[in-house]
């Protein structure tokens, strides 16, 4: 599970007023306020990518499902909510043509999950 935006900065403040006191050990200081300033910068890599990635991945999974719609509220919670809707589809897309040993689907349908998987990398991923 990849944690939410919202819930690591909620932590990283945390961290921060925890750290914010002098008296904190200064090795333990140091090592926690890095470690804050880093998922930091992650986490606006992550928002600033979030709508276009879901965006794409959605207007994806629509067309290989032969669903049709768009993304008309582009606020990052309607998009996840559409998003886990094709989601579920898709599953049970999958699912039917492996029942049905529909070779062209399934390498379609691992297709996407693959560039999908290419889309949520971040600039330190290391694969």
């Amino acid at each position: 599970m990849t944690p939410s935006v919202p819930a690591v900065l909620a932590e990283l403040a945390n961290v921060a007023m925890r750290y914010a006191d002098p008296a904190a050990p200064p090795a333990e200081r140091a090592s926690n306020l890095m470690l804050t300033a880093a998922l930091l910068n992650l986490a606006a890599e992550v928002f600033d990518g979030a709508a276009a990635r879901l965006v794409d991945e959605n207007r994806s999974l629509r067309q290989l499902l032969g669903v049709e719609g768009a993304d008309y509220d582009l606020r990052v919670s309607a998009l996840k909510s559409a998003n886990h809707v094709l989601r579920a589809q898709l599953i049970e897309a999958h699912a039917a043509a492996e029942a049905a040993d529909d070779q062209a689907r399934q390498d379609a349908i691992w297709a996407e999950l693959k560039a999908s998987t290419e889309r949520r990398k971040l600039s330190v991923s290391l694969v």
